[in-house]
């Protein structure tokens, strides 16, 4: 009979275990999809430049056989905070920064290596918070090249500007669209060569609801003075995790160089990211 009591107490506590373990599970599991569904959405939007987040990323990208024996490395991170700020109910101001921190190495003859700062280039988007009517998000506005590097090797002497715009559209999981810029030199060293730059970025990516994301984009630039492309291919694969409560998407990329000057980088070229995803402001 004492068996026959302990079997049952044993067997009402396993049923309990079950029937909490079920429960459980039910109500987690609808708040993990819930939170993947949140992750992909988030990814996705890290892929739309004129997107109401504030982000930090931090790019490094390594370059070789650059100069004129193709000799030369270069490594440059690029530091790039990206801030949207609110100017009415149908306005948004995107503010989209580009510092640059480069090493190279044998680029130049005779030279050895350098490091410091690069030109800073600042880009500044007026864009209507509602997506036309065919579904394409717009944003144009003002670009400078400012002439902050710390080495004349690494920079242009000059202070440039321009006009900048960009479009895009996402059909799905798609996003594909296009960034363009122009900057002429208006002031700086004389004895540097004046800048009439073409920057055009075309680019299309696929997100999965797992949140990892595929992206093939080009960052093609035209010199007006030299007539001279520079045209890398770029494909890059992100994932985003979270650390802690802060969404962090992570990429690695290769690429290829299509077309460079003489003295450009050439072969494959390589690139690593972090994006941070930091709090609006209230």
């Amino acid at each position: 009979m004492i068996r026959s009591f302990r079997s049952a107490r044993t067997t009402r506590v396993s049923l309990t275990a079950v029937l909490l373990s079920a429960t459980l599970a039910a109500a987690v599991g609808p708040a993990r999809t819930q939170e993947q569904a949140a992750d992909a959405g988030l990814a996705q939007e890290l892929t739309n430049p004129l997107a109401d987040l504030i982000t930090l990323p931090v790019q490094i990208n390594f370059d070789r056989d650059l100069g004129p024996a193709d000799r030369g490395t270069k490594t440059v991170t690029n530091v790039q905070p990206v801030i949207p700020f609110a100017l009415s109910e149908e306005w948004n101001l995107i503010s989209r920064t580009i510092v640059p921190i480069v090493y190279q190495d044998d680029v130049f003859p005779g030279q050895g290596s350098q490091f410091g700062l690069g030109d800073v280039n600042l880009s500044l988007f007026f864009s209507p918070w509602a997506p036309t009517a065919g579904g394409v998000i717009w944003g144009v506005g003002p670009v400078f090249l400012l002439p902050t590097a710390t080495d004349s090797l690494l920079g242009s002497r000059k202070w440039s500007a321009g006009p900048a715009g960009v479009a895009l559209t996402t059909r799905g999981r798609w996003t594909l669209g296009v960034l363009a810029n122009h900057v002429w030199s208006f002031a700086g060293d004389d004895a540097r060569q004046d800048l009439s730059n073409t920057f055009v970025q075309p680019f299309v990516s696929y997100t999965w609801p797992s949140a990892w994301t595929v992206s093939v984009q080009s960052e093609s630039s035209y010199n007006w003075k030299s007539e001279q492309w520079s045209i890398p291919l770029n494909v890059s694969v992100s994932k985003l995790i979270r650390v802690g409560r802060l969404p962090v998407s992570l990429a690695v990329g290769v690429g290829q160089w299509l077309e460079s000057p003489a003295a450009g980088p050439e072969g494959i070229r390589f690139r690593l990211q972090a994006n941070l995803v930091l709090p609006k402001r209230r």
